[in-house]
C-alpha cells in the first residue's frame, strides 16, 4: 500500500520513558531524517550500524552530547521512510535540549501518539490487525495478555487473511474467466466446483477462530462480583484477594456503599474483584443506591462469589458459593452447596479459591493457541463467514459476488477499507513516539 495519510514532513519523538536514565532514545522519521542527522554531526553513517559521533547545535556549533546513533535508509525500515536515532545520555536537559534543537529545524515536527506506528500502517508495513496487537503489547500487564497480544502483532492474524484473501481472489478470478471469455455453454463445471470448496473451506476456518473467547476479557479482566447480605464477610475476603485494605471492614452493617474495584494479576491472568454493597432493604436512600449497584455489578460479572446462605444465591453458572468466615465459632461445617470454606483471616481456602478463579478464568479466556479477537475483528470476520455462507452453485454471478464481498469485509479486517475515523482513536492509544 502506498504511503498515504500524512503531511509528508519528518516526525521527531523522545521514545523512552522515564528520565533521568541511562539512556534516551530520540527517533525520527521521514524525508528529511538524514538532512537532520548531518546537520547535527556534520558527517554520514553506514547504513543500519551504530556509530559514536558528537552531537552539535546547528545554530552555533556548541556541543550537546556524544552519542550512539543509527541510521536506517528507507523503504525498508519499520516506517517505509527514512528513520534515524539518537541514543544520547538519558538526562532531561540532553533530552530538552535535542527536541528543542530538532523543533528548529525546517521539516520537522513532534510526532503525535502512534504517529510512528501510523506511518507503518500507511507504508503497508504493518496490517491493521498487527497494529492492534502492538497497541495491546504495549499495554499488557499479565503475562496471558503480553503472550495473546504478541501473536496478533507478529502476524498471527494477519497470516490467516492472507491466506483466506489468496484463496478467495483464486476461487473468484478463476469464475471470472469463465464468465468473461467463454459462453455459457462453455462453462466448466470444475471451476464452479473449486469455488465452492474454497468458499466452504474458508467459511469453516472462519467459524473455528471465532469459536475462541473474546479479546475484551483478556485486556480488561475476568470480572468477579463478591455479594450477599450485610456483614458476610465480603470486604474483609476482598481485601485478602487483592492483598491489600482496599475496604473498609466493619461489623457496622451497610458499611459498603459503593462499588469498590480492584484488578489484581494471579498467576498471568487479569482478574477485576469488585466489593459491593450487603443487599438488603434499608430504607436508607445511599444504601439503596449501593444495593442497586451491587445487583447491577453481579448482572455484568463473569463470575459471583457469593458469601450468604446457599438458598438465597443467585441461579446460574457463574455463582460460586463460598462458606465465608470458616474460622469463626458456630461455622466450623461447611454446608453441602457450599463449595469452599474459606477465611480471609487465617487464610483457610485461599489457595483453593484463586485455584478455582483460575480454572474457571482460564476456561473464559483464549486459549495460547487460538487467536484473541477484539469486537471489530470478531465483526468483520462474521461478515465475511455470512457472505460465504450464502454462496451456492447454480448462479455464477451470484456465486462471484458473495466471494467478493467476503473478501471486502477481510479487507476491512486488514485495514483496507473504510476506517478512517477507528485509525484515529486506536493510534491514539498509543504514546508519543511509538
Amino acid at each position: 500500500m502506498a504511503l498515504t495519510g500524512h503531511d509528508g514532513t519528518t516526525i521527531f519523538a523522545l521514545s523512552t520513558a522515564g528520565l533521568p536514565s541511562a539512556i534516551a532514545i530520540i527517533r525520527l522519521s521521514g524525508p528529511q531524517s538524514g538532512a537532520a542527522l548531518a546537520a547535527l554531526t556534520g558527517r554520514t553513517f553506514e547504513s543500519r550500524r551504530a556509530s559514536l559521533a558528537l552531537i552539535r547545535d546547528p545554530d552555533n556549533g556548541e556541543p550537546v552530547d556524544r552519542a550512539l546513533i543509527l541510521w536506517f535508509p528507507g523503504p525498508d525500515t519499520a516506517t517505509g521512510e527514512d528513520m534515524a536515532e539518537f541514543h544520547v545520555h538519558g538526562s532531561r536537559a540532553v533530552a530538552a535540549k535535542m527536541l528543542e534543537i530538532l523543533s528548529d529545524m525546517n521539516g520537522l515536527r513532534g510526532a503525535e501518539a502512534g504517529e510512528f506506528t501510523r506511518r507503518a500502517f500507511l507504508s503497508g508495513r504493518m496490517d491493521l490487525s498487527e497494529t492492534e496487537g502492538l497497541g495491546d503489547l504495549l499495554a499488557a500487564e499479565t503475562e496471558s495478555q503480553r503472550r495473546h497480544a504478541l501473536a496478533m502483532a507478529e502476524g498471527g492474524l494477519a497470516s490467516r487473511i492472507a491466506d483466506w484473501r489468496e484463496r478467495l481472489l483464486a476461487a473468484e478470478a478463476r469464475l471470472e474467466a469463465v464468465l468473461n471469455f467463454s459462453d455459457e455453454g462453455d462453462v466448466d463445471e470444475g471451476d464452479e466446483k473449486f469455488a465452492l470448496d474454497v468458499a466452504s473451506d474458508v467459511h469453516s476456518e472462519i467459524l473455528t477462530v471465532l469459536e475462541a473467547p473474546p479479546a475484551e476479557r483478556l485486556r480488561d479482566g475476568i470480572r468477579v462480583a463478591l455479594a450477599g447480605p450485610p456483614n458476610a464477610g465480603k470486604s474483609t475476603l476482598f481485601n485478602a484477594l487483592i492483598a491489600r485494605e482496599a475496604a473498609i471492614v466493619s461489623p457496622t452493617a451497610g458499611t459498603t456503599r459503593d462499588v469498590i474495584e480492584a484488578p489484581v494479576d494471579i498467576d498471568g491472568v487479569a482478574f477485576l474483584f469488585s466489593d459491593t454493597a450487603g443487599l438488603r432493604e434499608s430504607g436508607d436512600a445511599i444504601e439503596d443506591e449501593g444495593v442497586a449497584r451491587a445487583r447491577q455489578t453481579s448482572q455484568r460479572a463473569d463470575i459471583i462469589l457469593w458469601l450468604g446462605a446457599p438458598a438465597d444465591a443467585p441461579d446460574g453458572d457463574r455463582v460460586v458459593i463460598l462458606h465465608a468466615r470458616a474460622d469463626e465459632g458456630g461455622r466450623a461445617t461447611k454446608p453441602e452447596q457450599a463449595v469452599l470454606a474459606v477465611s480471609a483471616k487465617t487464610g483457610e481456602g485461599m489457595d483453593a479459591l484463586r485455584a478455582l478463579l483460575l480454572e474457571r478464568a482460564r476456561a473464559m479466556l483464549p486459549r495460547d493457541d487460538q487467536l484473541a479477537l477484539n469486537q471489530r475483528q470478531r465483526q468483520a470476520l462474521r461478515d465475511a463467514g455470512a457472505s460465504l455462507e450464502t454462496a451456492q452453485g447454480g448462479d455464477w454471478i451470484l456465486l462471484v459476488e458473495t466471494i467478493r464481498q467476503a473478501r471486502a469485509a477481510l479487507d476491512r479486517l486488514s485495514g483496507h477499507g473504510g476506517v478512517e475515523d477507528m485509525l484515529d482513536a486506536l493510534f491514539g492509544r498509543f504514546c508519543i513516539g511509538k
